[in-house]
């Protein structure tokens, strides 16, 4: 599909910005809203502005859009821990009212409906990998659970519009991704290394660094966002790379592309840090024909050298 008009919320984030991007390149005509709480103006100032239109806006209010409208991306959230437990309050209400009202848009327009989740849904899991029929295992009341529930609050909603109200809608489970255009501090765990490897500073490993992630390179991540938004699947897809990482092996790998001797200095687990993440991608690759393509060093690789000219 192409050649269609296109509501991004979060538009100016890290993901939202290479959603816009490509989206631009296929053809389409991009309508952007972002408060830029979390979002950069920046990422969006380099793309091409001819059928690109952003308005500055909180998402948590009515939204309004004239004209036709083919999809709405609603991504819109703060995705960090550093930035939701900043924003605690916030992260609910674009949960919440921000879902709320993006789906109001794709109903008053008949619009196809994405919702940007996360692997944060499943918590702490005790299922490994994990599936999307996993219901999770998530502290509400933990510092978190702003954040965790947040998107399981929308993905609630989402559903409940599609069978109210009849919304073709669409939910991305996505797993940690990382690539170009992330923001130097904001607390992940790939530009928090590469920014400290090009300054020749220690890694900063949380606890004893034993824990496992699974990271997916934002092209990769994209490619699976579209295919999804094309099909006719509305339940939960997980989206992300499954080969599995500790963090340990994630601070060795970028020492040795940074060209730096390995130096790590511990520090405390925040709560609820989940132990385990990674996707179990099997649905994606039946209904979708998606998988990754990039490796994690050759997708490391093309971050850092991103990094190295914003360091």
């Amino acid at each position: 599909m192409s050649n269609q008009r296109v509501v991004i919320t979060g538009g100016a984030g890290f993901l939202g910005s290479h959603l816009t991007e490509t989206l631009l390149a296929r053809g389409d005509e991009v309508i952007v809203l972002d408060n830029f709480i979390t979002g950069n103006p920046d990422n969006l100032a380099q793309l091409p502005q001819e059928r690109l239109t952003i308005i500055k806006q909180d998402v948590t209010t009515f939204l309004a859009i004239d004209g036709q409208v083919d999809i709405v991306f609603h991504f819109a959230s703060p995705a960090s821990p550093i930035d939701y437990l900043r924003y605690p309050i916030q992260t609910l209400k674009v949960g919440s009212l921000g879902t709320h009202n993006a789906l109001g848009v794709a109903k008053a327009k008949g619009a196809r409906f994405v919702l940007a989740s996360t692997s944060e849904v499943y918590g702490d899991p005790l299922i490994h990998p994990q599936p999307e029929d996993y219901w999770g295992h998530v502290n509400p009341v933990g510092p978190r659970g702003v954040y965790d529930e947040a998107k399981r609050f929308a993905e609630a909603m989402a559903m409940a519009y599609h069978r109210t109200h009849g919304v073709e809608t669409r939910i991305v489970r996505i797993f940690n991704t990382y690539g170009p255009r992330m923001r130097l501090h904001d607390g992940r765990v790939v530009p928090a290394f590469i920014s400290q490897a090009l300054k020749g500073e220690p890694l900063t490993v949380f606890g004893d660094g034993r824990q496992t992630r699974s990271f997916c390179y934002v092209s990769d991540l994209i490619d699976g966002i579209l295919r999804l938004a094309a099909s006719d699947h509305v339940g939960p897809v997980n989206i992300g790379n499954p080969d599995e990482f500790t963090i340990l092996e994630l601070a060795q790998i970028v020492s040795e592309l940074a060209g730096i001797p390995l130096r790590i200095e511990h520090s405390d687990l925040p709560v609820d840090d989940p132990k385990q993440r990674q996707p179990d991608i099997r649905r994606a690759r039946a209904l979708l024909g998606w998988e990754p393509k990039v490796p994690l060093r050759e997708g490391l690789s093309r971050t850092l050298d991103w990094f190295s000219k914003v360091v």
